[in-house]
């Protein structure tokens, strides 16, 4: 591995999060890590320049301010462009770090070392609230036609049930861990999604060359869609659009028809009538118009 100017760069992307990427950068700034590393933050298109803000409060971190909002995979790529870590730690400004995280890390960065064929890690996820709560303990892979999979350990309480590493398919965008190498290698997060899948999409690429793994002996805490909002419209329509954008991307021949088939007349569907019982009109709107700008996209994908 080619040696950069810091061990370790933390890349955060932020969204009109002000007060999370202040708890982040309070919680980073309050641990004494044994390692170089670097604070890279880029505000995504926020309302007003919240780096220039946290850049105020926080003088030791570097980034920048998006005048647009480019999506969760075009400010991690500013991020990756601009970061000089041998390791690149993808995580949520909605999250923290333990303050064990010194030696989490440590702990991460030696099994890449031990084990050259791992391309990325993803360390065990816990909700803030309540925080002994798993959120990810590694998952099982995707259908390849409903799309479908489980979390392992969501919403269990941690009793040490999920304290092995474990090799999975796809990382979780909260927290990930991947060398420089492989990024350089696999190429950046694909801006196609905007949001959501992104990070699915990237790992499918990772796993044809590398190995994946959840991390038990690390651990992060996240507060949970606190930018998107539980259930929007907004989430709905990226969450639509960008399943059907997957499945198309990452399957040819019956596979593609069959996912896709199932999707449209099955899934979405289903999805719709429940909005609809439930009065979310938003929602449904929000489906349709997914539905059509997947297709939209097909053409050029």
């Amino acid at each position: 591995m080619a040696s950069q100017l810091f061990r370790l760069s933390f890349i955060t992307v932020n969204y009109n999060g002000l007060a999370d990427s202040r708890a982040l950068l309070q919680r980073i700034n309050s641990i004494s890590f044994s390692f170089l590393f670097e604070v890279i933050v880029i505000d995504n298109g926020s309302a007003q320049d919240e780096f220039a803000l946290l850049k105020a409060e926080f003088p030791f971190i570097t980034g920048c301010y998006s005048s647009v909002n480019l999506g969760f995979a075009g400010g991690n790529n500013v991020g990756i462009r601009m970061a000089q870590g041998d390791f690149l730690y993808f995580i949520n400004n909605d999250t923290l770090l333990p303050m064990e995280a010194d030696a989490q890390i440590l702990a991460m960065l030696a099994f890449f070392e031990q084990n050259p064929e791992v391309g990325g890690i993803t360390p065990k996820i816990k909700y803030v609230d309540p925080a002994d709560m798993i959120q990810f303990a590694g998952c099982t892979p995707l259908s390849k036609i409903t799309l479908r999979n489980e979390q392992i350990g969501y919403r269990e309480f941690d009793k040490g049930q999920y304290n092995r590493n474990l090799q999975i398919p796809y990382l979780h965008g909260a927290a990930m861990l991947l060398p420089r190498d492989v990024v350089d290698q696999i190429g950046l997060m694909p801006e196609a999604y905007f949001l959501y899948y992104e990070e699915l999409d990237w790992c499918c690429q990772i796993t044809k060359r590398y190995q994946l793994y959840y991390f038990a002996e690390a651990c992060i805490y996240h507060k949970e869609s606190a930018s998107t909002g539980i259930d929007s419209p907004f989430k709905t329509f990226y969450l639509t659009r960008n399943r059907l954008l997957f499945a198309y991307r990452n399957s040819s021949g019956v596979t593609r028809i069959l996912s896709l088939v199932y999707l449209l007349l099955i899934a979405n569907t289903s999805k719709m009538c429940s909005f609809m019982l439930n009065g979310k009109w938003k929602h449904i709107h929000s489906m349709w118009s997914a539905t059509r700008a997947a297709f939209k996209l097909f053409k050029s994908n």
